[in-house]
């Protein structure tokens, strides 16, 4: 894992300048945050939906039943494709507030319930439809009029709950031109997914998942993040069933058919530490280092997986083509 070097130190990046110079990162402030957008009576929501910060559950269990997986492959297509089109927007000039507005409306448009509205936190529920996150912000951005700059990277997680079960991918786009580190980072973070996907097959184990991610971050020199994981999901948003990205030798949990989770690796150019910032949401890395994240819905299948978020058209956007 890379250490940043301090701001007169000489950039890490080969370029014989200062850091402040070059590659020191210009921290991201949060913007103002408009008002709770409503969701019509006709769509069908989760329990969290009225705003209460007080549900919780754990309950579901692992392995999913034949109905409950044909719901979410519909759900996990509905999600991919409101991301793919919302990677359509990304450029410098908009703000994430407009992305957020674009997810509000493309999901009820779907029918659906955009999920991370109104979910409960440690604080306040998160007030948005779409997890906006820029930069050096690992995960759970919440969207504000800040407009998107020149070289900015911007991950959109969307999470859409329909038919009674959820479907939940992200992906990380360019803002305009972006500095080779960064396209870099974007690349090894795609593969570290690919890599954690493919190994989440019957007879291995959560922690294989995270061994492999691990293992091909650190090669190419980049940090994994702890503080986050993976996901069991279903008819839950989240269920008790973690997968880190880091090899954790407690979770040994075999894998089996019709298990469904996520797998969605947080790799940082610099420490893969983080803090929160006071809102109990936005999450940064401590040193202000770049931080890339992928995620899909993953069914386990007799045979391997299935992916259950790829958009109907791949083409659409060049960044997610599993």
């Amino acid at each position: 894992m890379r250490v940043l070097p301090k701001a007169n130190e000489t950039c890490w990046c080969g370029s014989g300048k200062k850091f402040k110079r070059c590659h020191k990162p210009t921290p991201i402030t949060q913007g103002v945050i408009t008002p709770l957008r409503p969701v019509p009576d006709s769509i069908v929501k989760p329990p969290w939906s009225d705003g209460s910060n007080h549900y919780q559950r754990w309950d579901e269990p692992h392995v999913k039943s034949a109905d409950v997986i044909e719901r979410m492959r519909r759900t996990g297509r509905e999600a991919a494709d409101t991301l793919a089109f919302l990677g359509t927007l990304v450029k410098p000039g908009v703000s994430t507030d407009e992305i957020d507005e674009a997810c509000h409306n493309a999901a009820i448009e779907r029918g659906a319930y955009p999920s991370p509205l109104l979910y409960p936190g440690s604080k306040d529920p998160f007030p948005k439809s779409v997890c906006s996150s820029v930069n050096e912000v690992i995960c759970h951005g919440i969207p504000d009029n800040r407009k998107l700059e020149e070289g900015d990277i911007l991950n959109l997680d969307v999470t859409l709950f329909k038919e009674g079960v959820h479907g939940d991918t992200n992906a990380t786009f360019f803002v305009g031109e972006v500095d080779a580190v960064s396209q870099r980072l974007t690349r090894v973070t795609k593969e570290c997914t690919e890599r954690g996907i493919a190994a989440a097959v019957p007879g291995n184990r959560i922690n294989d998942i995270g061994r492999a991610i691990q293992n091909h971050a650190e090669a190419n020199g980049f940090g994994v993040v702890r503080d986050f994981v993976g996901h069991g999901i279903g008819e839950q948003f989240h269920t008790d069933l973690q997968i880190c990205h880091y090899y954790h030798p407690d979770l040994n949990t075999v894998i089996e058919p019709g298990m469904t989770f996520t797998v969605e690796p947080m790799i940082t150019v610099g420490s893969w530490k983080g803090r929160m910032w006071n809102d109990g949401w936005t999450a940064v890395t401590i040193d202000g280092g770049r931080t890339a994240q992928f995620e899909h819905t993953v069914l386990v299948t007799e045979e391997g997986n299935e992916i259950l978020t790829t958009p109907t058209d791949t083409s659409i956007h060049p960044y997610w083509t599993l």
